[in-house]
């Protein structure tokens, strides 16, 4: 996923947390219709984020075993 490059700068963890504090304000439920669908939108750019680095270090980890 390549919009702006930003996907490539953030770190997993910083996605992660972004992630969870989305979801966290989704369940609470007192969002209207258009903030819900922005934040479930948000939500589902920081999980591609996040699979896409974890995608990443699971090859990297393939590769460094292959090596031992």
């Amino acid at each position: 996923m390549q919009d702006g490059g930003e996907e490539k700068e953030i770190k997993f963890e910083d996605a992660l947390k972004a992630l969870e504090r989305v979801v966290e304000e989704l369940e609470k439920g007192d969002l209207t219709l258009d903030e819900m669908l922005k934040k479930f939108e948000e939500g589902i750019r920081l999980f591609k984020i996040c699979r896409e680095k974890l995608e990443r270090a699971e090859a990297r980890i393939e590769e460094l075993s292959g090596e031992i």
